[in-house]
């Protein structure tokens, strides 16, 4: 009879166990989470699964994150190697100095990845616009030019364009391309980079690219901000002023940010806005747009309400690097409002940005609460789109 009675509470434990675990050590709850014995584990949301990197990561790696650097040559090297360990950069920018094929860029990206080794992957970045700005164009399919697709008519072509190349740039692990471009063109400035002069067909096509690119799962980049279609003066040699009144500005140049914000919400966190080195001063009379907290917190994200990363346009462009040391321009982009600053070329440019950010943090003139508050955006940004 014990062993009978054995048997039978047995047999009724395992039923039990089953009903309320399921066949294997976890179950789930029924909304999706997960049980662990007894106690069921909710899944952390994206905001709490970024803060729980933060709180992991040193200054120096969230530092890291708030630096993207091109690199030379094709393939892993020591220089690369030591740039990435040493510095924990967030972000890399390939140039056709680095691309030779799809097969090679395919694995020199997976290298980047795999060599960098931090706790969230590498934005690895490109600016393949179209016309005269593409790269590798012998074997990728360069895209027209802005200005053809505008007069196309049709925003379909660029939502078509985007789509085509975000899933070519994707397959070679490239996860951001630096486009659409949305300055809106003058008469004196008209070029291939832009849609059109009228700012209602810039914000429509860019609305249009927007859409191919996340349908290609690839993050993009509104550029360059608040706008250089009035620009002079090429801002990879110098310092342009673009002499418009502020009512202008936000009537024309700034109509494709703020129809863009509206249409393709920022807390998406799945496009940039990059940020110009033009002077505008009827936002700010003595800095730059790239060192301006007038521009990058008081205009674009207080006014106009962007919450998603911005990131400045290279550093070494003459209209910064004439006039400012590499480690003081960092960190007044920093404390401007810009959560990642673009190196694109000197490892010795790239390492005095992160030096003076660092510093600035370590002696109090940037507070941690302000690294971790671009860091934050930026993990959750790769959390969100990075797969």
């Amino acid at each position: 009879m014990k062993t009978i009675t054995s048997i039978l509470l047995a047999v009724t434990l395992f039923f039990v166990a089953a009903v309320s675990f399921g066949c294997g050590a976890s179950a789930s709850d029924g909304n999706g989470n997960v049980k662990d014995g007894k106690t069921a584990v909710g899944e952390l949301s994206i905001d709490e699964r970024a803060d729980k990197i933060i709180s992991s990561m040193t200054l120096t790696e969230k530092i890291g994150q708030m630096v993207m650097i091109g690199v030379h040559g094709t393939e892993m090297n020591d220089d690369i190697r030591y740039m990435l360990r040493q510095f924990h950069f967030g972000g890399v920018i390939l140039f056709d100095r680095n691309m030779e094929s799809k097969t090679q860029v395919k694995n020199f990206v997976a290298r980047i990845q795999d060599e960098a080794d931090e706790k969230v992957p590498l934005f690895i970045a490109v600016d393949e616009e179209g016309g005269d700005v593409v790269r590798m164009e012998d074997d990728l399919t360069p895209p027209p030019s802005a200005k053809s697709i505008g007069e196309s008519g049709d925003p379909n072509v660029a939502r078509l364009w985007a789509e085509r190349t975000g899933k070519e740039l994707k397959a070679m692990g490239i996860n951001v391309n630096f486009a659409p471009v949305v300055d809106v063109a003058t008469e004196s400035t008209f070029d291939s980079r832009s849609y059109s002069d009228d700012a209602g067909i810039v914000a429509e096509f860019a609305g249009s690219a927007a859409d191919g690119y996340e349908a290609a799962g690839v993050m993009y980049a509104l550029k360059h901000f608040p706008g250089i279609g009035r620009g002079k003066v090429d801002s990879h040699k110098e310092i342009s002023s673009i002499d418009a009144e502020r009512d202008e500005l936000m009537a024309v140049d700034l109509l494709p940010y703020r129809e863009m914000f509206e249409s393709h919400p920022s807390e998406k966190m799945n496009y940039f806005v990059l940020v110009s080195h033009l002077l505008y001063p009827a936002l700010d009379s003595e800095n730059g747009a790239s060192l301006s907290a007038a521009v990058m917190t008081g205009l674009l994200r207080d006014e106009l309400g962007y919450r998603g990363i911005v990131i400045t346009d290279d550093m070494e462009m003459g209209a910064v690097a004439n006039h400012n040391d590499f480690r003081d321009a960092g960190v007044e982009a920093v404390k401007a409002g810009a959560d990642i600053v673009m190196v694109c070329h000197d490892y010795e440019h790239e390492q005095d940005a992160y030096m003076g950010i660092l510093d600035a943090a370590r002696n109090g003139e940037i507070s941690e609460e302000r690294i971790d508050e671009s860091a934050r955006r930026i993990v959750k940004a790769k959390l969100l789109n990075l797969r």
